[in-house]
């Protein structure tokens, strides 16, 4: 069966990304991944739409309804059907993905790095300072701890989690040179993971969990700038479908991560996968 890298990209917004991502959508134009606008759950905010993304149910039914509720996840969700069927899971990733999958409240000594069969996310790497003033965890540390989760545990799902769009985003807002050349960057990372990730059989696919606003406002709310993100999913053959001009919901990206590792899709994910 297949195997996914999902890059969780905090606060990438959907047109910013179209505009400033050029390898990501090179890919897109030749044929060789497919693009859509996925539109987010509200609240527009982190950790409820991290369980969104994982479980494909709203914040009303899984119950994370703010970034200040630490406890573990009450609903299936990919992690955990992954685990449940036998195969490999990966982070690198920010705390509370720690605390929603594995255990809670985190633990910066014992659970920062943790590699254990038992666990629902098994590999991990959990950084904890979230930048609110602007630094940030640096992305190019959360990349290469993604890669090297991948070379050396060959994970089925691999999580990795960037968050410095969100700093810089809530900083100076989604209209600054730090929000867009920060986009860029990721972008030039994406261009050094993906060949590697396709050429050992991974789907790779991008999106966020929220957008942005132009002025620094942080996020939250109801607006396309903050409600939309991209899907770009990146198939290991190559054939993909191009820019779709599409919008999917964020409660498909579970039960499309489900479908692609070959795992039953809980009755619980109540949206149909993308059609792949």
């Amino acid at each position: 069966m297949g195997k996914v890298i999902l890059v969780l990209s905090d606060a990438l917004r959907d047109d910013v990304a179209k505009a400033h991502m050029g390898y990501l959508e090179h890919l897109v134009e030749v044929g060789q991944a497919t693009r859509y606008t996925c539109i987010a759950e509200m609240p527009t905010m982190s950790r409820p739409n991290y369980e969104t993304v994982h479980t494909g149910v709203p914040c009303s039914v899984h119950g994370v309804t703010s970034n200040f509720q630490v406890r573990t996840s009450y609903m299936p969700n990919v992690f955990s059907q992954a685990r449940a069927h036998g195969k490999v899971t990966a982070a690198s990733a920010y705390y509370w993905f720690s605390e929603l999958y594995n255990a809670a409240p985190y633990d910066i000594v014992m659970h920062r790095e943790v590699d254990d069969p038992a666990l629902n996310i098994q590999h991990g790497r959990f950084y904890y300072y979230d930048g609110g003033d602007g630094t940030g965890y640096p992305d190019v540390d959360v990349f290469a701890a993604g890669g090297m989760l991948m070379a050396r545990y060959s994970p089925d799902y691999l999580l990795i989690h960037p968050m410095m769009n969100d700093a810089l985003g809530e900083k100076f807002g989604a209209d600054s040179v730090a929000y867009r050349r920060n986009v860029i960057a990721q972008d030039v990372m994406l261009a050094n993971l993906i060949p590697q990730a396709v050429a050992l059989g991974y789907t790779v696919m991008v999106t966020g969990d929220h957008g942005m606003c132009d002025d620094p406002s942080t996020h939250g709310g109801s607006t396309p700038a903050v409600r939309n993100v991209p899907m770009v999913i990146v198939p290991p053959d190559g054939n993909g479908q191009g820019d779709t001009f599409a919008q999917i919901s964020q409660l498909q990206v579970a039960p499309t991560v489900c479908t692609l590792l070959g795992i039953p899709v809980p009755d619980t994910m109540k949206s149909s996968p993308l059609a792949l």
